[in-house]
């Protein structure tokens, strides 16, 4: 990948701003070891204590296929550890394999996300209290250019623009970017209703009173998104989601939910319903929204079937069945977080009956 060592800078300084003595857990593949030691470097040099952790899909999967019941239902003791001690969280996305639980059975699937439900709360209430400093960052394999339909220089290319690497100041690029997002958080901040009008979609969500969060590139990188909560009974109406939702690898395609008083009341799907039906029977709140987006990173303009760009495609919005994120003022607690996108490049969204965006953007008279 072009640039790995102003990369690495990126991360390292202005997503989770490394400090001396900080502890850095830095998660990965093999994949990913080229960025990975650029960022084990910088950390060091900045004097922090750098360890790492090793993701392996083949891995996952025998866990997934072989884990007694008594095991899918463990917290690990060590993990809730890492959880609760570590200053810095560093994940690379960087898989092996785009589908490593395909096959695997949903109900264990389930019980997996249920029982480490404990340890996404830890992760949530300390990301609330601004105790952890994180982010997720994509370094490009095969598997993830085969998955998007580009060839491997292709995807790199794709990277390398989402993250703004072209730029000669990747970090003055992305602060431009969130000061363009802060006045549009500023101004959803205001609004009392949404209301979500497109081809098969018409959802009202109540927002009043809750935060609007700019996703300026510091927590994920690619950034590129404003997000908040809508009140738990506030969502009614209905959505029909034109890109598939992709949760552990499983695609299911053309969702269409319909909601009354915030809960789902009707899940359909083209493809997939079976895994729609059992990730919303993972507890009470997956059938909940826990997030509701718009995506205003126009460098990312294709699908690509990782959710790490597709939630910040430019023209686009999506919401998350499940946990809601705590600083938002949400209140949604679930083991599971599934982010479904929404092509908005033909609909509109009013705000209090207001029209304020149409065709992919927000209207100039907003912003």
């Amino acid at each position: 990948m072009r640039d790995i060592e102003k990369y690495a800078r990126l991360i390292v300084d202005y997503c989770v701003s490394v400090k001396k003595f900080d502890e850095v857990a830095i998660y990965g593949s093999v994949e990913a070891m080229p960025l990975i030691r650029e960022i084990w470097r910088e950390a060091v040099v900045r004097g922090a204590y750098p360890r790492l952790i090793i993701n392996d899909d083949y891995l996952s999967e025998v866990f997934y296929r072989y884990a007694p019941k008594e095991l899918l239902e463990y917290v690990s003791p060590i993990d809730k550890f890492i959880a609760e001690k570590i200053a810095v969280r560093i994940s690379i996305l960087s898989p092996q394999h785009s589908k490593p639980l395909v096959n695997v059975d949903p109900d264990k699937i389930r019980q997996r996300y249920k029982a480490i439900r404990e340890i996404r709360d830890i992760f949530t209430k300390r990301d609330a209290a601004g105790d952890l400093r994180w982010v997720v960052a994509p370094y490009p394999t095969y598997a993830m250019a085969q998955e998007a339909g580009m060839s491997p220089i292709e995807f790199e290319e794709f990277v390398y623009r989402a993250v703004k690497l072209y730029e000669s100041d990747p970090v003055r690029a992305w602060m431009e970017q969130g000061r363009w997002q802060e006045k549009i958080a500023s101004m959803l901040s205001k609004v009392d209703e949404l209301r979500i009008v497109s081809e098969n979609t018409d959802l009202l969500a109540k927002v009043g009173g809750r935060t609007w969060i700019n996703d300026d590139g510091r927590n994920n990188m690619p950034g590129g998104e404003v997000f908040s909560a809508p009140h738990e009974d506030g969502v009614e109406g209905f959505i029909e989601f034109e890109f598939p939702a992709v949760y552990s690898g499983v695609e299911v395609e053309r969702v269409r939910l319909v909601f009354r008083r915030g809960e789902v009341v009707e899940a359909n799907a083209l493809k997939g319903s079976e895994f729609l039906r059992k990730m919303l029977e993972v507890d009470e709140g997956a059938r909940r929204v826990g997030e509701i987006a718009f995506g205003l990173n126009y460098d990312i303009n294709r699908f690509t079937k990782e959710i790490l760009f597709d939630e910040k495609i430019g023209g686009t919005m999506h919401m998350a069945l499940g946990s809601a994120y705590l600083k938002t003022g949400g209140r949604n607690m679930s083991s599971i977080h599934w982010d479904m996108v929404k092509d908005m490049r033909r609909g509109r969204v009013y705000a209090d009956k207001d029209l304020i965006y149409e065709n992919g953007k927000f209207i100039k008279d907003v912003v």
